[in-house]
């Protein structure tokens, strides 16, 4: 087969896999960052025409239903795009697709992700730092600085699948039954957590 041939096929499986993987996760628009001069603050909204339901969208996203979390997570997320700094709309909407992508189920796990997407930040800008020291001693900060971030995400990764695994544990009961005459019939009962065990 053709080398150009081959090449085709690949960059057109590629551009599906794009496709499907972009109508999978993405839902809720880009937010967008305009500032008020007047008032010097930076309104913070949907790149969309319905505000109302771009929000809902945003809700699912992040895996909740209560709009105060929403709140408070956009809050805190459009404060990461640059410390001391005019928010960063582009950095905003990284840390927020980055939230998506972990498709979180609750608020914990959205609190999670967006640790995550901080941490990620946080390590990026100490790695450039590292690229461009003047001398040992900053290479030294920023290399620790680094390493512990890294180690961080891992944790933080390690502690979202432990809790995702947790919430779907499988508990086993053995179940004993006496019939009439005294013979014990013993089976096993098996159960999903949070089947109607209240929790």
């Amino acid at each position: 087969m053709p080398a150009d041939i081959q090449s085709s096929d690949l960059e057109s499986a590629a551009i599906e896999t794009v496709r499907t993987r972009k109508r999978s996760r993405s839902r809720a628009p880009a937010l967008k960052m305009e500032l008020d001069e007047d008032e010097g603050n930076c309104n913070v909204l949907f790149d969309h025409d319905d505000q109302s339901f771009a929000y809902t969208l945003a809700m699912y996203d992040v895996g909740t239903g209560d709009a105060e979390f929403l709140n408070g997570i956009l809050r805190q997320v459009a404060a990461l795009g640059a410390p001391g700094k005019q928010i960063s709309q582009e950095t905003t909407n990284f840390a927020l697709s980055v939230i998506r992508s972990v498709e979180p189920e609750n608020e914990v796990e959205a609190m999670l992700a967006a640790q995550m997407a901080a941490t990620h930040l946080a390590m990026m800008t100490m790695a450039g730092r590292l690229n461009r020291v003047d001398n040992i001693p900053q290479q030294d900060s920023a290399e620790r600085a680094v390493n512990k971030l890294a180690r961080t995400f891992t944790t933080q990764m390690d502690t979202l699948k432990r809790y995702r695994a947790k919430a779907q544990q499988t508990v086993r009961v053995e179940r004993v039954t006496v019939e009439e005459g005294g013979q014990a019939v013993v089976g096993d009962v098996s159960y999903q957590r949070g089947d109607g065990d209240g929790k």
